[in-house]
């Protein structure tokens, strides 16, 4: 499956990734101990034992074993097998006479130019070999060069209980376009969201580094998508410590025995559940917010890899963050608690504003075209707009939706919205029920323009392109990523058109 799609801006990323240094015996014996790349058979089992279908545990001795016999077993079967082979062989060595192979008539060299084939000492003297593998090497490197008119989407990708983040190359031409998987990356865990982050963390004036957040792990991993075959992230905020392991009495009805209890430990402002949720913020480019499902929301500063700012506003895991496009010390949060929370760096004291939603929150999105207007998509199906103007006024009776759309199945989540940001009021939305839509919100009454299936199962990611914003990356369960040209629709051309870069 596929969780999470976003685009890199075009130009972004090197022509040709540089190939990542061998992993020093310091890095493999971190990814041992950490674990970081073992699979268990059955992610509850501790002893890492298969079980059999009458339900009796195959340790690993036995399962040796049973391929020794096999192995044993083919090796008699090729040697009883062995003499009848023999004497085929030895009657078709005959037919071919291979003792007189060398005694040929003089006469007349077929395919031949008479005065026997001309030789040539190397393949460069050779006319008919010549710039052979020049163009083979021109093409191979024409394949892994990414031009600055391509489009480049990465996508975060689960499958066979593999997880990693895959870098796509999307051409653009005047017939079909290409989509390809330039690289990817192997990561440890399953992720769930992403946030592509230019901040020069390795020097210079610009970067090219994807964050990611990950299912029941407290750490945040950046990677460089300029480099191909890594194995570690370049930068890891929070995570998890070595457990300490400490010892405590049983109760006196049970025998005076000392037990060992293990309690985890986390590093210094690490969250301590899955992250939900990133926003990377575009005009302070060293700062990343995130969610998680601890409850928390926390700023970081990816150049120091120092958590600043953690808030504990909301009552239940805090699915998503967004900040604002205009004021950018202002920052949004959507929770299980079923609130929306803004808070303003601009004014750490103050309380902030919060928003009863009535649903759980599965997306955040600020209006690209408003500095006051953002939009929710629920669990429930539903999106809701609002206007942060009327928070302002002081008043929660004033603290309603300027619209609310029922925009897919009442059972099915709207697990992602994008906004087009050349169109104004142009809305994506794509939902747990399998459908993509896109919505006029022009004067808060929204309409459907069109409705795509995209076939890729529940919808989990949707993204507009920032360079060729018309363009509509999917993903969802079925882990095939999918690019709608959203103009293609007759009813969305004959409205934005124009508007096509």
């Amino acid at each position: 499956m596929i969780t999470a799609v976003s685009w890199i801006p075009k130009g972004n990323l090197k022509a040709v990734p540089d190939v990542a240094e061998p992993p020093s015996k310091e890095e493999l014996k971190e990814l041992i101990e950490s674990g970081a790349f073992a699979r268990s058979v059955d992610g509850s089992n501790e002893d890492e034992e298969e079980i059999a279908e009458d339900g009796e545990e195959i340790s690993e001795v036995d399962r040796a074993k049973a391929v020794a016999e096999a192995f044993g077993k083919s090796s008699k079967s090729k040697i009883a097998s062995s003499s009848m082979e023999v004497d085929e062989v030895a009657e078709g060595l005959k037919e071919l006479d291979m003792d007189n192979y060398d005694e040929e008539d003089d006469g007349i060299e077929l395919f031949s130019s008479g005065i026997g084939d001309l030789y040539y000492p190397s393949n460069e003297m050779d006319p008919y070999l010549k710039d052979v593998e020049d163009e083979d090497d021109e093409e191979d490197i024409d394949d892994t060069t990414i031009k600055p008119t391509d489009s480049v989407i990465i996508c975060a990708r689960n499958e066979d209980e593999v997880s990693h983040l895959e870098v796509y190359v999307y051409e653009e031409s005047s017939g079909s376009p290409n989509m390809y998987v330039h690289h990817h990356i192997i990561i440890p865990e399953f992720p769930l969201c992403t946030a592509w982050i230019d901040c020069p963390l390795k020097g210079g004036e610009k970067g090219n580094f994807v964050a990611i957040g990950s299912k029941e792990s407290p750490t945040i991993e950046i990677w460089d998508l300029d480099v191909r075959d890594e194995v570690l992230p370049c930068i890891q905020l929070g995570g998890k410590e070595e457990m300490l392991v400490t010892k405590k009495k049983k109760s006196k009805k049970v025998k005076s025995k000392k037990e060992k209890s293990k309690k985890q430990k986390y590093k210094e402002g690490s969250h301590t559940d899955s992250v939900l949720g990133l926003a990377w913020n575009k005009e302070f480019r060293n700062i990343l917010a995130s969610a998680s499902a601890d409850k928390k929301v926390k700023v970081w500063d990816v150049a120091t890899g120092v958590c600043k700012i953690t808030m504990e506003h909301h009552t239940k895991e805090v699915q998503a963050v967004a900040w604002n496009h205009y004021a950018p010390e202002v920052l949004l949060s959507g929770s299980f608690d079923q609130t929306v929370v803004l808070k303003d760096g601009r004014q750490p004291s103050h309380s902030g504003f919060k928003w009863s939603v009535m649903s759980d929150v599965e997306s955040l999105a600020w209006d690209p075209h408003s500095e006051h207007s953002f939009v929710v998509s629920l669990e429930d199906g539903t999106v809701k707009g609002f206007d942060i103007r009327t928070a302002q006024s002081g008043s929660d009776s004033d603290l309603k939706p300027s619209f609310t759309i029922q925009a897919h199945d009442q059972d099915k989540g709207v697990s992602s919205i994008s906004y087009n940001i050349s169109a104004p009021n142009l809305l994506a939305t794509g939902s747990m029920d399998k459908t993509v839509k896109l919505w006029d919100l022009t004067n808060n009454e929204p309409s459907c323009l069109a409705l795509h299936k995209p076939k890729a199962g529940a919808v989990f990611s949707i993204s507009f392109a920032v360079d060729n914003p018309f363009l509509l990356a999917i993903g969802g369960s079925k882990g095939e990523l999918h690019v709608w040209d959203t103009l293609l629709d007759a009813d969305v051309c004959r409205k934005y058109g124009s508007k096509r870069s």
